[in-house]
């Protein structure tokens, strides 16, 4: 498997995280929530809208243009102290720390 079906495959598992949790929504949020300049979009959108509507749609882009992926990740980390305390994330919380793991290893030197 390339790094790109590789990709794929944690933005489908994250995708299927927040689906198990009902967090995924069926609308995004207005476009005013996607001009934040702060990491994660903190001060716009839930952890989760954030995952759904940028971190997912933005790795499978990079999937799609066979484009470069940064080269590093903290969306776990982010994860752990978002999401701390809360039982029912701990496989979204594991997803998200491998996916971190992943892009230290494939993204840009």
């Amino acid at each position: 498997m390339d790094c790109y079906q590789a990709a794929a495959v944690y933005a489908d598992r994250i995708e299927r995280q927040l689906r198990a949790r009902n967090a995924w929504q069926a609308e995004p949020p207005p476009a005013g929530a996607f001009e934040s300049q702060t990491a994660f979009f903190a001060d716009t959108m839930t952890f989760y809208q954030w995952l759904q509507f940028v971190l997912v749609p933005r790795v499978r882009e990079i999937v799609e243009r066979r484009g470069q992926f940064p080269a590093k990740s903290s969306v776990g980390a982010y994860a752990v102290r978002e999401l701390d305390g809360t039982d029912a994330d701990g496989e979204l919380i594991e997803a998200l720390c491998a996916f971190d793991d992943f892009i230290e290893r494939n993204g840009e030197s």
